[in-house]
């Protein structure tokens, strides 16, 4: 899931027009590929303050093993659903694309992923066994996992009671009416009611989805602001003092955040258990290529540097295990971002977001419509 900041475009940006997403091709290696890859706004290491560039070292990589020049042209997108959106269009086309795990389940049921060759992705091998075999992909046959986590409730310490710190209740409180951001998709939106209702987030009972949109309708006057990246900015500053988000996106925000804002993090219970993976799309204009991308984002370097830079939680025994990550991260990031919470595939069965059928994701954009323009 990811974050939805706006990145700084690493190479060159092109939107393919030539062809749309229905017609996959491996291609083979030549002079002067173009891989072309969509991902979350800040979800890369991408050299800044001296970081590893991810994307730089791939191309160098590329080079010194096949001898073959090759450009990267790198997307972002700020929610699945502008993702998908875009892709099933048919109007644009990329290579590598990194959604959420129900977001992955439905394109699978649309037949709009291409199947892996994982001898062109041996290190593979790096990625934990909890994360293989997940609902979304029970035979692996399209994803390789990319990051996990949890989603939480960041707080200003200055501004908000500790003791009002717990539960989805701190979202509703009136007390801070005005100070409360909100998520600005449907899905973690909605999420937030049910998870605070004990209503299951993959219900097909629209009776359900109407008693969560009454608890966001009754939220509404509290809200400052439906935001996914403007989070950020308004965190860090104290513009707003409470917003549900993900668990990396915390540290990024504590790291900008200004002298006159404490921000703090806790985990609701329940919430939402997440996997975010690397999938070839069927509009793929280089299969080969694109699987040597994702084989390199699971080599040691790039896989710690990226999980460094994105403070989201690693599926990679390569990584959390790592020495020299484990310091870097500290106590208090490892803490958050493998907490001791059981069974996480128990967890994540119970509470991840699933795939929702057609009639049921057009009912709940109905609502979510209502709700935006309560």
């Amino acid at each position: 899931m990811k974050k939805a900041v706006s990145i700084v475009v690493l190479c060159l940006m092109l939107v393919m027009l030539v062809a749309g997403c229905g017609s996959g091709g491996s291609g083979g290696k030549g002079k002067n590929l173009t891989l072309n890859v969509y991902n979350w706004g800040e979800y890369i290491s991408d050299g800044s303050e001296d970081s590893y560039d991810t994307v730089k070292e791939f191309k160098k990589w590329y080079q010194d093993t096949y001898g073959v020049n090759i450009t990267v042209n790198y997307d972002t997108y700020a929610s699945n659903e502008d993702m998908y959106s875009k892709l099933s269009s048919g109007a644009v086309s990329y290579d590598v694309i990194i959604p959420s795990d129900y977001m992955i389940a439905r394109m699978i049921k649309e037949d709009m992923l291409l199947p892996l060759n994982y001898d062109n992705i041996p290190n593979y091998s790096n990625v934990d066994s909890s994360f293989k075999g997940l609902y979304y992909d029970p035979d692996d046959t399209y994803t390789v996992p990319y990051a996990y986590g949890i989603v939480g409730v960041i707080w200003n310490a200055n501004e908000v009671d500790e003791a009002d710190a717990q539960g989805w209740d701190l979202m509703w409180n009136e007390k801070y009416a005005g100070r409360i951001v909100q998520f600005n998709n449907s899905r973690d939106a909605f999420g937030t009611a049910m998870y605070k209702l004990g209503i299951d987030v993959n219900t097909t009972d629209t009776a359900e989805w109407d008693r969560a949109f009454e608890e966001l309708k009754s939220q509404h006057g509290l809200v400052y602001s439906y935001v996914m990246d403007e989070i950020y900015n308004m965190m860090e500053s104290g513009e707003a003092a409470i917003g549900a988000y993900y668990a990396g996106d915390y540290f990024t925000m504590l790291d900008a955040q200004a002298d006159t804002v404490d921000l703090r993090f806790y985990y609701p219970d329940p919430t939402n258990y997440y996997v975010d993976a690397m999938c070839i799309p069927k509009c793929c204009q280089n299969q080969e290529l694109a699987e040597a991308f994702i084989n390199f984002m699971l080599s040691r370097d790039a896989a710690v540097a990226n999980a460094e830079y994105t403070y989201y939680a690693s599926p990679y025994t390569n990584v959390y295990t790592d020495s020299e990550y484990i310091e870097e991260m500290g106590e208090e990031a490892m803490e958050i971002l493998y907490p001791e919470t059981g069974d996480f595939a128990e967890k994540y069965n119970t509470y991840a977001y699933r795939n929702l059928s057609q009639d049921v994701l057009d009912y709940l954009n109905t609502l979510w419509e209502s709700v935006k323009i309560n």
